[in-house]
């Protein structure tokens, strides 16, 4: 080949290299599907576990190992693999650990879209799966078969914001063998050591809080136990979850204000909460650090904070109708799923669809207190629950 190249092929291989040493306070964004090696030996010597290098877009970028690698560290853990999804990286859990014959637990109040894959894992995969009371605490002993592989906890369930015992719940598995795993979206990795309370695999949906702009789709897996990686990497690999280095970089870009937007939302919810307590359309507010909520002594014992996340259950006078009414006459809350945004949002839940054994006769409705005045949200509140 003559040095002299064709016009279409030097706008293809251009010889000018940026010159090193730049340095700027973002993360870079890298962008690739090809990931490039020197010569065919070391293409050949890399492997893809081994993240001190490159193989290919899918299995990370600079990017993506730079959030992996603050997630770990929020989390206190050692690894941490992505997905698209929270529910995704749920996924990732179940395909990594359990296969044809295997048992699983899941807490009642468990994740609504976890329970559908649940499910279909029974349906189609011969998965057993089952369903316990989410304060259960160390009583889960005596629902570990030996074939059980798998049990999954919340704290607090999503909905109904029940706190279990996780250390009474971790003693019990570990005692029989069994992997302990936690969806920890709720406290953000930032208002529970879930490690050290003994839970094996800590799954956070990074929706929520780490991204905090209601605009990004992302879930993480993150453990301390390499072998417990692995699994989760070949899963990862074998499922095909790619992580968007645009959507990595968001993340990244929202992390360092995450723990100051947790708190302002938190001081918030609990203003709002304690004004919902007093009013007599609402029979309870289901909010972890309230006395009243279940498990709350294991909140006390265990968090150190609770976010912007908690429910309100309603009179039972108030049929679905007028609590429908109510929500759609909220003017600064809106109607929607997620949370950890700077919007507050409200979502009515039918609970006897969702619970096997859900006892409570009044509506429930699910808030999140985003990060607007609180006074401003209180008036909202009010102002909507005259339309009862």
């Amino acid at each position: 080949m003559t040095d002299r190249r064709s016009l279409q092929t030097a706008l293809i291989h251009s010889d000018y290299r940026a010159p090193d040493g730049f340095g700027a306070l973002p993360q870079a964004i890298h962008h690739a599907s090809t990931v490039l090696f020197e010569n065919v030996a070391a293409m050949r010597a890399r492997n893809w576990q081994d993240k001190s290098g490159y193989t290919y877009g899918l299995h990370g970028t600079p990017t993506t190992f730079t959030l992996e690698a603050r997630l770990a560290e929020i989390e206190d853990g050692r690894h941490c693999v992505l997905a698209p999804s929270g529910l995704a990286a749920i996924a990732m859990v179940d395909f990594a650990f359990l296969k044809t014959g295997d048992d699983v637990l899941l807490p009642d109040n468990v994740y609504s879209p976890s329970r559908e894959l649940a499910n279909w894992l029974r349906q189609d995969f011969g998965i057993t799966v089952r369903y316990y009371d989410p304060m259960v605490g160390a009583g889960i002993a005596a629902l570990i078969r030996p074939e059980t592989r798998l049990i999954w906890t919340e704290a607090p369930g999503s909905v109904s914001m029940e706190v279990p015992d996780l250390p009474a719940i971790c003693q019990a598995a570990h005692e029989k063998g069994v992997l302990v795993a936690l969806d920890n979206t709720w406290a953000a990795g930032l208002a529970l050591r879930a490690f050290d309370l003994g839970v094996d695999i800590v799954m956070q949906a990074l929706t929520k809080y780490q991204s905090g702009g209601s605009d990004v789709l992302m879930g993480a897996v993150i453990t301390r136990d390499r072998a417990l990686n692995e699994r989760l990497e070949m899963a990862h690999m074998r499922l095909g979850f790619g992580v968007g280095p645009d959507d990595a970089y968001l993340v990244l870009r929202s992390l360092p204000t995450m723990k100051l937007r947790f708190e302002a939302h938190d001081a918030a919810a609990r203003k709002v909460a304690a004004w919902l307590k007093e009013r007599p359309e609402i029979a309870a507010v289901l909010h972890p650090a309230f006395a009243d909520c279940p498990g709350h002594a294991h909140w006390q014992r265990d968090f150190s904070g609770a976010g912007g996340l908690f429910s309100v259950l309603f009179d039972p006078q108030y049929a679905e109708a007028q609590t429908d009414r109510f929500v759609d006459g909220l003017k600064l809350f809106r109607i929607g799923f997620s949370w950890g945004g700077v919007h507050s949002l409200a979502v009515p839940y039918r609970m006897q669809g969702m619970r096997a054994n859900w006892s409570h006769a009044g509506q429930l409705v699910r808030l999140n207190i985003g990060l607007e005045e609180s006074d401003d949200l209180i008036a909202d509140l009010e102002q909507a629950l005259r339309l009862l």
